[in-house]
């Protein structure tokens, strides 16, 4: 008996149809030019071109968040209250709970230009933070051979303001300062800090050791292409910016840094929460395919550790065809974070 081959049902094509239109990797081998669909809003970046530096600079936009942050009202009165005191934000938090993004949002919505961003790893140093000087780069520079009118080469040209070094010379509205992940730096690195923010001054010892006939100076800040004048080698804080510090937890900080700063924990999302940052990041039409998806991921964060991008990495996914209830594409992009299992 001659066995017929099976026949393709509609409803059997239509879902292999949706699944090849995203792969767009096949693994096969075969060179093809596929048209690359457009990312994720959280994982958009500006362009570089220099006719737009300018203008996002001058907004604080921050292509990367796309979309409104979605925060409590008792969480917002925190912020506001360490805005009028001029104290650092300790927030704390499990991964993925908006703790970086919290910086954004706050220079975002009051017009204060760019978040001016220091993350910290076991080497950073309060020095790299404040300003750093290209000793050897002066030097080769004023070896160079130069006619009889040539032009001394500057020392403000080798002088680059860090982070916080930025932060502190902002004269008519404050900047946002991120300070990110700072458990994971030094033991010393958080009093080191919270000195130089009660004091709101440092010294760069390169510029005031010069003449007197050069007690002005123009250095390079974190911001590209803009310049600060230092006079006499020091740096006066005058509008104390707004200070986000984030910590994952991983160790304690001292009785004295904690007692200068007001702490901010962000909780997990629940499931109301969630629901709003679909909607705020995709629109409220995700929320129509989401519902089983926010489910699982409820689920699965009750057992392990979860952030809330991943949610929003498989609602996008989702939406572009993706089945993730196949093929454990789902246990992919809901994997838990931490290593015990």
């Amino acid at each position: 008996m001659t066995q017929q081959p099976a026949t393709e049902t509609p409803e059997a094509s239509e879902p292999a149809a949706a699944h090849e239109s995203w792969q767009l990797f096949r693994g096969d081998g075969q060179c093809r030019s596929v048209p690359i669909p457009e990312a994720p809003p959280w994982r958009r970046f500006a362009s570089t071109r220099a006719d737009n530096a300018e203008g996002e600079a001058a907004r604080g936009d921050d292509t990367r968040t796309g979309a409104r942050y979605v925060i409590g009202s008792a969480e917002t009165d925190v912020v506001n209250a360490a805005i009028h005191l001029r104290r650092p934000l300790l927030v704390t938090g499990h991964p993925g709970t908006g703790k970086s993004s919290l910086a954004a949002a706050i220079a975002r919505e009051l017009d204060l230009g760019p978040v001016l961003r220091w993350p910290v790893n076991s080497r950073s140093t309060l020095q790299d933070a404040l300003y750093r000087y290209d000793a050897i780069g002066r030097l080769q520079e004023s070896n160079l051979e130069r006619g009889p009118n040539g032009p001394r080469p500057d020392i403000g040209s080798f002088l680059r303001l860090g982070p916080v070094g930025t932060a502190f010379v902002a004269e008519e509205r404050p900047r946002v300062l991120l300070v990110d992940e700072l458990d994971k730096g030094d033991l010393d690195l958080p009093n080191d800090l919270l000195t130089i923010f009660e004091e709101g001054t440092f010294e760069i010892p390169e510029l005031s050791r010069l003449p007197e006939d050069q007690a002005n100076v123009d250095v390079l800040t974190a911001d590209p292409h803009r310049t600060a004048r230092v006079t006499r080698g020091m740096v006066h804080c005058v509008e104390f910016p707004i200070v986000v510090i984030t910590s994952n937890g991983e160790r304690d900080f001292p009785p004295a840094f904690r007692r200068r700063c007001l702490p901010l924990h962000l909780g997990d999302p629940d499931e109301a929460r969630l629901r709003e940052i679909v909607e705020g990041h995709l629109g409220p039409e995700a929320l129509a395919d989401a519902g089983d998806l926010i489910m699982a991921f409820l689920a699965r964060r009750a057992v392990g550790e979860l952030a809330t991008d991943q949610l929003l990495n498989a609602v996008f996914l989702r939406r572009g065809g993706v089945r993730l209830d196949a093929d454990g594409l789902l246990r992919t992009v809901l994997h838990r974070l931490n290593t015990d299992g």
